[in-house]
């Protein structure tokens, strides 16, 4: 008489036995990153021209096939270094946004993409690769239309990177070593695409534990005809207690 284990076992081994992988349609995973950083005082993201079908000639953003012994994360990660020559990214923050999986997104077979978004505080210039024909930051404003679905990983990619904002530190990774509180607030400006009251601001962020800490003896002339301005760097902190929410705006929830 067998046991309930060998039971088990034996059923386990069956349900192998009868599974049939080509019961079901193939399909591919891909990656996609939505890559932000600022230049010259503007949101800027990076694109990719296609170099090959669909939609060649077309921008679109960089990405790509994940391989059969890769994750997603590592996927991402070579595919921004091959199709925007862009190798040695210290300070990338990466994170995965989420997964497109809508039929038709691809007009070659069904695919799957794991989006990611991703701040570059200090920005080389890509120079394209891999089937990309070209790559260049192009002002988030006039990224659109790209290829496939991508308008829409990059406005939920955006979305994103402003949540970040609220609630973590990292808007002071675009700005200088040391900086005043007017530039962390045009950081704030140009990422959320909205202005801020500066007084609110100011005492927000020196409410804040580990937001920011003063230079000894540091100031800045600001081109204005007050006082130089007072000179800060990052703090300790990597969340902020409490948010730095966004002002509400038209079309979209506080």
């Amino acid at each position: 008489m067998r046991g309930h284990d060998e039971d088990a076992t034996n059923g386990d081994a069956g349900d192998r036995r009868a599974y049939d992988k080509h019961a079901y349609e193939p399909f591919a995973v891909t990656v996609d990153l939505a890559v932000f950083t600022l230049r010259a005082g503007a949101l800027h993201v990076l694109l990719v021209e296609r170099g090959q079908e669909p939609y060649a000639g077309r921008w679109a953003l960089p990405g790509g096939f994940v391989l059969p012994d890769e994750s997603a994360e590592t996927a991402a990660r070579r595919e921004l270094a091959e199709e925007t020559g862009l190798k040695d990214v210290s300070g990338l923050h990466l994170e995965q946004l989420r997964t497109y999986s809508e039929p038709g997104r691809d007009p070659r077979m069904r695919v799957v993409s794991v989006a990611f978004a991703a701040l570059l505080p200090h920005a080389p210039e890509p120079t394209g690769g891999g089937d990309a024909a070209q790559a260049r930051w192009q002002p988030y404003d006039d990224a659109r239309p790209l290829a496939f679905d991508h308008d829409r990983i990059l406005a939920d990619a955006h979305d994103r990177v402003g949540a970040k904002f609220e609630y973590t530190c990292l808007a002071t990774a675009f700005c200088p070593p040391e900086f005043t509180l007017g530039e962390l607030q045009q950081v704030y400006e140009t990422v959320w695409g909205t202005g801020l009251d500066r007084p609110n601001f100011r005492r927000k962020v020196l409410a804040t534990p580990g937001f920011v800490e003063p230079v000894p003896g540091g100031v800045r002339l600001t081109g204005g005809r007050g006082k130089p301005a007072a000179l800060y760097r990052a703090g300790s902190a990597t969340a902020l207690h409490p948010p730095l929410l966004r002002p509400p705006r038209e079309g979209r929830s506080a």
